[in-house]
């Protein structure tokens, strides 16, 4: 999900500050993040050989009332132990509970409200279960279950059995559509019809895993942690509405015009965008099937995924073109989007927006791993599910970019990378806000990338976030996080480290190397936090325990500083000594440009480990004539706190 920020602009000259002193010892503790592993994980940070994980197939049928904004379903969940435990319990997600009035969310939500609250006051909210039902071990019987909050627990008979045995959950359920869907779902009336936009729809089981067990944090706004699995789900809508879903359509005959397959045959083949229904057509009846009883039902497949989500409406226009995967596999980017949103400057752009950063992502880093890429315009505001991405109807230009660039980036993280958003929203949200950085820089010569992710200017907003009091650091749960920090500690710091980890530490060679390496070994896996530093580490080839402690566990400061400059025998033609000091406890490399008064200027990179063993540090450079000045950092891309003290110049220059 992408935060509302304010697109990136120049710093101004910040007021200095005084961090503690250095403690180079506590910085490079060779026992830090020494924990073992459990013995399912390896040392070097993946998967090792009795790794096990469970999985979930889902079978939904849903049919939506759009006159009472109503969803009815029924749910069939395959559950699969590959666990070697016995299980005598088993543990569902129940997230339309965020929406009573009584929920923990609600309890939580600030009095002034917050983007992830419930805003509907009122509203009817909640899954209202009308049968649970088990079958086990050839027996099927009414299920012994309790619902606490936003979590539904089902006392099993006898126990579920270790390394493959298998549980199917039955259930039917039916909740009211909230118009404010906590910012990830939701309605929105538009001139030609209302658009919902649904997610969180069904029960969906609870994670249990080699590291915790049952992973049963309540849904207090947090993101996701799902098992992955196999969908086939069924949608009973309105016969003039438009649908897109998770996964593939796989009954086109069904619900679609002629036209509108051609149409979409046409675009599968097409790199450019192609209408399958124009706004034209939007309130055209014979732009749609008829259907039985005014109603249609659009059946979808979405495999090995963790979840599925979907939009409905009849105000959608829709388009689409084909994506060009390095395999040669064929996929789709489409877009659905009200007739008002159809300009050149807006949702006209949505599709190559999509297939822009699917294709470019797909090249650098692993490939998109579903059949279609649907962007949806409605109320909710940015937000990524499987394969189809909400944003709001109102976006356009560099907004509209930034939306679809960084949900569509989710397609990795942790679409395909599962890692437990729950408590770690930075191993999602900050890599993706790194991966954005790479895309948008690439996307169109770099159109817009000195607008949201300069790195002057990046560097210059999470210094006055490190200055702010009462700043977390990005190693926090989400819950535990003041929604005004959230995008600092989750989003920003994280994603601008791995920037200055290619760019200043590693080198982009490596760096690609070990972070592929962390994508391959966790595909369709659960990674830790100590999987991804100990890939990292070792895929790379070096020990960066010092960065991911002062980066990820602690906001330390960063304060490089140059102290002086003298003369080897005071002859500048036989070189010079420059001093400089590491006043805040984080650490970097440093980068020093230095100009001669002959004109010659070049730059001099020094690695971390010059502060191994203290704060300051002094190094020779080969000089013919006096320097005129010594600049630290001079590309401005480091959070350093005072950069009052990052250059030096003679009182007075000496005479080459």
């Amino acid at each position: 999900m992408l935060l509302v920020l304010p697109v990136a602009q120049a710093q101004p000259g910040l007021p200095a500050v005084s961090p503690p002193p250095y403690n180079a010892r506590a910085l490079f503790d060779p026992s830090y993040l020494r924990q073992a592993p459990p013995a399912t994980r390896t040392a070097g940070g993946q998967p090792g050989a009795t790794y096990w994980q469970n999985t979930a197939d889902y079978q939904l049928a849903a049919r939506l009332d759009e006159k009472a904004a109503r969803l009815t379903a029924t749910a069939t969940i395959t559950y699969t132990n590959n666990s070697p435990d016995a299980l005598s319990f088993v543990w569902l997600q129940l997230d339309q509970n965020l929406f009573r009035a009584d929920s923990r969310g609600a309890a939580t939500t600030p009095v002034a409200g917050a983007r992830h609250g419930n805003p509907d006051p009122g509203f009817a909210g909640g899954d209202s279960l009308q049968a649970v039902s088990i079958e086990l071990h050839g027996q099927k019987v009414k299920a012994q279950y309790r619902v606490t909050d936003t979590r539904l627990q089902i006392i099993l008979p006898e126990p579920l059995r270790p390394h493959g045995d298998r549980l199917r959950i039955h259930l039917a359920y039916r909740f009211n559509i909230p118009m404010n869907g906590s910012d990830r779902m939701g309605r929105l009336n538009t001139p030609n019809g209302e658009i919902f936009e649904l997610a969180q729809w069904y029960p969906r089981m609870a994670v249990y895993d080699d590291v915790e067990g049952w992973n049963t944090l309540p849904y207090l706004t947090a993101e996701f942690y799902l098992d992955y699995g196999n969908f086939d789900y069924t949608l009973n809508v309105p016969a003039s509405y438009l649908v897109g879903g998770s996964g593939e359509l796989v009954n086109p005959a069904e619900v679609l015009t002629a036209t509108q397959q051609q149409r979409l045959a046409q675009a599968a083949a097409s790199d450019q965008t192609v209408l399958v229904r124009s706004p034209a057509e939007v309130t055209q009846p014979g732009a749609r099937p008829g259907g039985k009883d005014g109603r249609l039902t659009w059946h979808f497949k979405c495999k090995r995924a963790r979840d599925v989500a979907w939009a409905a409406s009849a105000a959608f226009v829709w388009d689409a073109a084909k994506l060009n995967l390095p395999s040669g596999r064929k996929a789709l980017a489409m877009s659905l989007y009200p007739v008002e949103a159809a300009t050149d400057s807006a949702w006209n752009r949505s599709t190559q927006y999509v297939k822009k950063s699917i294709e470019f992502n797909s090249r650098q880093w692993a490939e998109y791993n579903l059949p279609v890429a649907t962007n949806v315009a409605g109320r909710a505001s940015a937000m990524e599910y499987p394969g189809l991405m909400f944003c709001r109807a109102d976006l356009h230009k560099i907004y509209l970019w930034n939306d679809v660039s960084h949900e569509f980036s989710h397609s990795i993280f942790p679409m395909l990378v599962g890692s437990n958003e729950r408590k770690y929203a930075w191993m999602d949200e900050g890599f993706t806000f790194f991966v954005t950085m790479l895309l948008t820089q690439d996307f169109n010569h770099g159109q817009y990338y000195k607008y949201i992710y300069d790195p002057a200017s990046v560097a210059g907003s999470l210094v006055q976030e490190l200055c702010a009091p009462g700043t977390a650091p990005p190693y926090t749960v989400p819950d535990a996080l003041d929604h005004r920090n959230l995008g600092f500690a989750a989003y920003n710091k994280v994603g601008y480290g791995l920037y200055l980890l290619r760019q200043e530490i590693l080198g982009p060679a490596r760096f690609d190397f070990a972070f592929r390496t962390y994508i391959r070994r966790w595909a369709y896996q659960h990674p830790t936090p100590l999987d991804f530093f100990r890939t990292m580490n070792n895929a790379a080839g070096e020990d960066l325990t010092w960065f991911w402690h002062e980066w990820f566990y602690e906001n330390w400061l960063l304060d490089q500083a140059v102290t002086s400059v003298a003369y080897v025998k005071q002859d500048p033609a036989q070189g010079a000594l420059v001093t400089i000091e590491n006043k805040g406890q984080a650490a970097l490399p440093v980068t020093a440009e230095l100009t001669e008064a002959s004109g010659r200027k070049r730059n001099v990179r020094l690695p971390v480990e010059i502060w191994q063993s203290g704060s300051t540090w002094t190094f020779r450079v080969s000089t013919t004539t006096p320097l005129t000045a010594v600049v630290l950092d001079p590309a401005g891309i480091l959070p350093d706190v005072n950069r009052a003290n990052n250059s030096w110049q003679p009182l007075q220059t000496l005479a080459p």
